[in-house]
């Protein structure tokens, strides 16, 4: 194991990860162990298919199509399918993960990352999330004359570089002996 891979997994949280799991249950109707230690989380999600099935729930046809070989092309194509679903559902793309992140098992904390993100988009469907509520849009609108009066404003922030060099502030003046 490379120090790089202990880092990187080190930020890896357990109580996320469970979260995750049981969001997931809750949301397929699946019967899944929800223990959150990294070894459950890998196999209970790495050929894809359970994340397919999980967007497809929040957003039908999300997924046309998941491949139930357990060949590792069909697999990695359906952490695919599913991580391209959920940028469609919303998920920033910081937010996603690397294919391989989740089925070479490099970077698990990115997919719980992931999850948790849909979790918070799956609210906008009408589905149960997770994690904070998502703020909502406060679009302002302002007349002309609003626009104007701001313009006429002195702001005492603005201060006053006054008697300041780059020896500091002096005030006054200079003291002659």
């Amino acid at each position: 194991m490379t120090t790089a891979y202990v880092h990187i997994n080190s930020k890896y949280s357990e109580e996320l990860a469970q979260e995750s799991l049981e969001w997931i249950k809750t949301i397929t109707g699946e019967d899944i162990s929800t223990n959150g230690d990294m070894d459950n989380f890998f196999e209970v999600l790495k050929d894809g298919t359970l994340l397919c099935r999980l967007v497809n729930c929040i957003k039908e046809n999300s997924v046309k199509k998941i491949n139930n070989s357990q060949m590792a092309f069909k697999c990695m194509e359906n952490i695919n399918a599913f991580l391209e679903a959920a940028r469609a559902l919303g998920v920033p793309n910081q937010e996603t993960f690397q294919t391989v992140d989740l089925w070479e098992r490099q970077n698990l904390n990115s997919v719980v990352i992931c999850l948790q993100s849909l979790g918070r988009k799956a609210g906008n469907y009408g589905k149960p999330s997770i994690g904070p509520k998502e703020a909502d849009k406060n679009v302002r609108h302002f007349t002309e004359e609003q626009l104007k009066a701001g313009q006429g404003v002195i702001s005492l922030q603005y201060g006053s570089n006054k008697g300041a060099n780059q020896s500091g502030i002096s005030f006054g003046n200079t003291r002659h002996m």
